[in-house]
């Protein structure tokens, strides 16, 4: 294996726009390049400029009609089927929309590859991450499911047992739909409640098919959650299922839309917190994968304070490099911020709030507190199913 960690990129992926004023700015993906280079990341790392996926790839998880229309729609948006997700208002139609969602289903898909063949320690794509695209139909700002392309390529070339854990604040819900009903893939994903937030699922009851049950675990947060909560919602679940299952690979989604400042969702996580399962992760994948990981971005629509901040911390723990919390951000990129944006960028890569405490499941818990209660269901339904105590 490779002592060097992979990170994709192409300056392509700023295409992947759905237009002025949709969230998904693609200004958070090009100031998080700029930041990692400012921290001179890119020198500890192999940047990979990846393939975009071709049809044959893309046909392991999205259905050929479905490609057909995307394709369509990228020659012509005003012409986009609505039935198909696309030219909707969270999904709204553009030119090249169908290369640029390639490319970066592509760039995910080369990730593992190099992960599983042990080209590279470990491979980041921060494009990535689209975790809502379904086989037949875009959804929540996702086209093409480049997180579920990539397993499933895992699984093409042999693997046997893929761990996915999705910690954006949205359900991972098109990574599971993938793989509902196959037992080679354990599917965990902490998101807000499904009464508060899109897409309304992700309840602890969603365990599997009959041919797959404890395959999926949901761990529905009530809104307001905040650092010590997620994290003890994380460690309560998470290392115990991935011990059981001892993946050959861990793939990760890092959606930094958990943030207090996101304006999208509900929860009070601060980047402190999102470092620290950044970190937990990484320890995870050397434990129980021989350190095959592959992580990628997701959701986070604070483009400016947190997104960057948030990714170019991961960048640097998969690289062996750590950024400390408490590290002076270089003037170099802020005034890119401003110039790119008119805002004020972020002076240090903290919150404030490092080292993040919080009380670890072994010790008890309340049946009266929310937080516990959310923990309790997602471990009731899915643990005995696995042959683990509850």
């Amino acid at each position: 294996m490779s002592g060097r960690a992979q990170l994709m990129w192409d300056e392509a992926v700023t295409g992947y726009d759905f237009g002025p004023g949709h969230p998904m700015d693609p200004v958070r993906l090009a100031l998080t390049r700029r930041l990692i280079d400012a921290f001179g990341l890119d020198r500890e790392v192999e940047v990979v400029a990846a393939k975009p996926a071709g049809e044959s790839t893309l046909r392991l998880v999205h259905r050929e009609d479905y490609i057909r229309a995307v394709k369509a729609a990228s020659l012509d948006p005003g012409a986009a089927d609505g039935s198909y997700g696309i030219g909707t208002l969270d999904d709204p139609a553009f030119a090249g929309m169908h290369d640029v969602s390639a490319l970066i289903a592509g760039m995910s898909v080369e990730a593992a590859e190099a992960v599983w063949r042990g080209e590279a320690a470990h491979a980041v794509n921060f494009a990535g991450g689209l975790h809502h695209a379904m086989p037949g139909a875009a959804a929540g700002f996702c086209v093409y499911n480049d997180a579920s392309l990539a397993i499933a390529r895992l699984l093409e070339l042999g693997a046997e047992r893929v761990a996915y854990v999705d910690v954006d604040v949205h359900h991972g819900d098109g990574v599971q739909a993938a793989f509902w009903e196959d037992p080679r893939v354990l599917t965990i994903s902490l998101h807000e409640h499904p009464r508060t937030l899109f897409p309304q699922t992700g309840w602890p009851e969603e365990t599997g098919a009959a041919s797959a049950e404890g395959s999926a675990v949901n761990v529905a947060l009530p809104a307001g959650t905040g650092d010590a909560g997620w994290l003890r919602a994380f460690h309560a679940v998470v290392p115990e299922l991935i011990a059981d299952f001892r993946p050959q690979v861990l793939v990760t989604q890092h959606g930094a839309d958990t943030h207090f400042e996101d304006p999208l969702a509900h929860l009070a996580v601060s980047l402190d917190a999102q470092r620290a399962v950044q970190v937990a992760c990484h320890s995870l994948a050397h434990e129980y994968a021989d350190g095959r990981w592959v992580a990628l971005g997701g959701g986070g629509y604070a483009v400016v304070d947190v997104v960057p901040r948030s990714w170019t911390h991961l960048v640097g723990i998969a690289a062996g490099r750590e950024i400390a919390p408490e590290t002076v951000i270089p003037e170099s990129w802020r005034q890119e911020v401003f110039a790119r944006t008119r805002q004020l960028g972020p002076l240090r890569m903290t919150d404030g709030r490092w080292p993040v405490g919080f009380a670890g499941w072994e010790a008890g818990y309340d049946p009266g507190d929310r937080l516990d209660q959310a923990v309790l269901a997602a471990r009731r339904a899915v643990f005995p199913l696995r042959g683990l105590l509850a």
